[in-house]
């Protein structure tokens, strides 16, 4: 049986793409924040208060040192083609929850991978805690594809990063009140560090760099153009939301653009739709007066 990389996260048993492959490790280092990056709405309520990074995407195959706020449940599904070392499409999904005020306390965002949609089969676990620190910048650790199967997963023991984001202050966004420039710089082990099988069969080594990153510029309104290192590979990637006031996002991208891992370059898809379950950090407590303060500061 092939090897899995599990990836993006899903509320829906899809019966497309059914058969296991390799593909998965271009999106699975997204899993956590994505949900974080659609819901996160922490616009600043007074004109002292930092700049945050818009509602968009701001990564797929990395983490973020950003988490959400507040509560929420979601689900994501994401896809690759074709997949590493094959010629064929690969599909995973996962849901999970959301809870806690990241400016104030720690946000907890806990998920499930669902690697076979078609059977609800193949299960591991997710768990990734956020805290903001100083003027525009969050840290967030976690453990991704825990518990996994080892029959088919190249990541029996787990994945553990630590990851720091800082939003530029100095920039002004099209997106009022809100950094376009964003960047994230992490460490980890696992998924991050463990070339697959097939690269080592393939003479490109054990070992990746263990290090990832990720820069992200709003080039639109509330879009993004993302460019990403994992460890293993570079990639491009940006997101949408299609309808206004629709949490539903779509997020899109190329991967594996150098040889230093995989045999050809992957392109990669998701849809998440988060349900918020409170208010958040105080985006509904915002008055005009607040919001006309922090016009003026631009």
């Amino acid at each position: 049986m092939l090897l899995l990389r599990p990836a993006i996260i899903c509320a829906i048993a899809v019966l497309l793409f059914s058969e296991t492959t390799l593909a998965q490790n271009a999106f699975e280092n997204a899993l956590m924040r994505k949900m974080d990056s659609l819901v996160r709405e922490p616009g600043p309520e007074l004109a002292r208060i930092p700049f945050l990074p818009n509602n968009s995407i701001q990564s797929i195959m990395t983490p973020s040192g950003w988490g959400g706020n507040g509560s929420y449940i979601y689900g994501v599904v994401g896809g690759v083609y074709p997949a590493l070392y094959t010629q064929k499409a690969d599909m995973i999904g996962a849901i999970g929850f959301c809870f806690g005020n990241s400016a104030k306390y720690i946000n907890v965002s806990a998920s499930v991978n669902i690697t076979r949609l078609s059977e609800l089969r193949d299960l591991s676990y997710n768990i990734v805690l956020s805290r903001r620190i100083f003027k525009g910048s969050s840290i967030s650790v976690g453990g991704l594809q825990l518990f996994s199967d080892p029959v088919v997963s190249d990541a029996p023991a787990g994945t553990y990063y630590i990851a720091f984001s800082h939003s530029v202050q100095t920039l002004k966004a099209k997106t009022e009140g809100y950094s376009p420039l964003t960047y994230t710089i992490g460490v980890g082990n696992g998924r991050f560090l463990l070339k697959s099988p097939y690269d080592v069969l393939a003479g490109k080594g054990k070992y990746g760099t263990g290090v990832f990153a990720s820069v992200s510029y709003e080039i639109f309104r509330n879009i993004n153009l993302n460019a990403e290192w994992s460890g293993m590979n570079l990639g491009f990637s940006s997101g949408i939301r299609p309808i206004k006031n629709f949490n539903g996002t779509i997020g899109f991208g190329v991967y594996n653009l150098t040889k230093y891992s995989g045999d050809k370059p992957t392109f990669l898809a998701s849809f998440g739709y988060p349900i918020a379950l409170g208010r958040r950090d105080g985006v509904e407590r915002r008055s005009n007066k607040d919001k006309n303060i922090r016009k003026n500061t631009f």
